[in-house]
């Protein structure tokens, strides 16, 4: 079983919401060892590893660029992200000083924490994966810059020469249904490099998924399981994607062979 997304780094308390500092992301894990006692508990044979973020700081999560391209030189069953931002040039480019560096396979963006697909920021990052034959990770979430009627137009634009992992598949009950009801599989009949991964999916999205699949005879090269430790629950997120899989040949793409086609090879 392969992972194809997960974080690494403890946050700092924050009093979301209005609410006292707390850090909900109980099992964020601090160091590389604690990352890997993980991996062998689970069973994972592979990971792509990004920095921890969600505190409204991204000088956290650009902190923790260095830790995870430790971590994948470090263990063969790790890969990694770096954190990445249109609206932060310099600290963007320092990351992207890292984006040669063995183990090295995706970007990571998230508009949580600020801008939007029409960031002109933008181009130099995806110049970058072009470059190095990265994939560029961004979050999906209802509603605001993380909705998929924005962030697809990241696929739109960039799609063509750059393989976009849509992050959550749409994040709910509305970005599930635009994208299996047709918009993702157009994209990927249009020639559009899309993968996405089913963690934080609503229970009937992945079982939808995989019929729409099997009927239309695409897309059993896009998916990949993720477990998105710390904010997501491994047994959970395995749990659900399996049953919905469960005696298919699909089984075997989403939690092996689609993670080693992207993010597998040398390190």
């Amino acid at each position: 079983m392969n992972d194809g997304h997960r974080h690494l780094g403890v946050l700092p308390a924050y009093p979301f919401y209005g609410g006292p500092p707390v850090n909900p992301d109980v099992t964020a894990r601090a160091t590389i060892d604690e990352l890997l006692k993980d991996l062998d508990r689970e069973g994972t044979e592979r990971a792509l590893i990004l920095p921890n973020y969600g505190v409204p700081d991204p000088a956290v999560a650009f902190g923790f660029n260095q830790l995870v391209v430790e971590a994948a030189q470090r263990d063969d069953r790790i890969r990694c992200g770096l954190w990445v931002s249109p609206l932060d040039p310099d600290r963007t480019g320092e990351a992207l000083k890292l984006a040669g560096e063995p183990g090295v396979r995706a970007l990571k963006l998230s508009f949580l924490l600020g801008g939007g697909a029409g960031d002109p920021g933008l181009d130099p990052i995806f110049a970058a994966a072009r470059e190095h034959d990265l994939t560029v990770h961004v979050h999906t979430s209802p509603g605001a810059a993380s909705d998929i009627d924005r962030v697809g137009e990241l696929v739109e634009r960039y799609g063509d020469d750059t393989r976009v992992h849509l992050v959550h598949f749409g994040g709910g009950m509305s970005g599930h249904i635009k994208l299996i009801g047709g918009r993702f599989f157009d994209w990927i009949a249009a020639g559009k490099q899309v993968y996405t991964d089913l963690s934080w999916a609503i229970g009937f999205a992945p079982r939808w998924l995989a019929a729409e699949i099997d009927r239309r005879g695409i897309g059993h090269d896009r998916v990949l399981f993720a477990s998105d430790e710390p904010w997501g629950d491994h047994a959970g997120e395995k749990a659900r994607l399996a049953a919905a899989v469960a005696g298919s040949e699909l089984r075997r793409a989403v939690f092996i062979d689609n993670f080693d086609r992207l993010y597998g090879g040398a390190t």
